[in-house]
């Protein structure tokens, strides 16, 4: 049973107040989708654990996770040790670029291609062009929607 704010921790009271901030801000911006200027926000809404688990909810109720999550898994490769690099490479071919990958993004051919050639020896910058392009798709095309949805209204008003 709910018993309220008041039984929260302080910390936990100040933290909601800096998400619904953030979210707002966020649903402030939804109408400056041209030239890249909501790709700031994107980012933002990338780099907080709570607005990531909202924007997460809207992307699976729309069938479309594989899309932060190979952003995600590039993010990690990026910052994974070397000796980890091709471990953590075919994982990410095997889960999202492969023909038959259970989680398959939606590549240009020309970047896919690239990729596959290059599936035995990866290097540090493998997945820099696919990653951007999938962002570049989330920014454009995901983000936007979700600023409209009920996923974000909820969670600013949670806040």
């Amino acid at each position: 049973m709910c018993k309220g704010l008041a039984y929260l921790p302080s910390s936990c009271l100040e933290k909601a107040k800096e998400m619904r901030v953030k979210l707002s801000h966020l649903a402030d911006h939804k109408h400056k989708v041209q030239d890249g200027k909501i790709l700031q926000d994107l980012e933002t809404l990338l780099n907080n654990k709570s607005g990531l688990q909202v924007f997460r909810g809207f992307l699976r109720s729309e069938f479309s996770e594989e899309n932060l999550e190979f952003w995600l898994a590039c993010e990690d490769y990026r910052l994974c040790s070397s000796n980890l690099k091709k471990t953590k490479a075919s994982s990410i071919f095997s889960q999202f670029i492969n023909a038959d990958a259970p989680q398959q993004v939606n590549l240009d051919a020309e970047t896919r291609e690239a990729l596959l050639s290059v599936v035995n020896s990866p290097c540090a910058d493998t997945f820099n062009k696919a990653q951007q392009r999938i962002y570049s798709l989330m920014a454009k095309d995901s983000f936007p929607r979700f600023l409209r949805s009920n996923h974000c209204l909820d969670a600013i008003k949670a806040f």
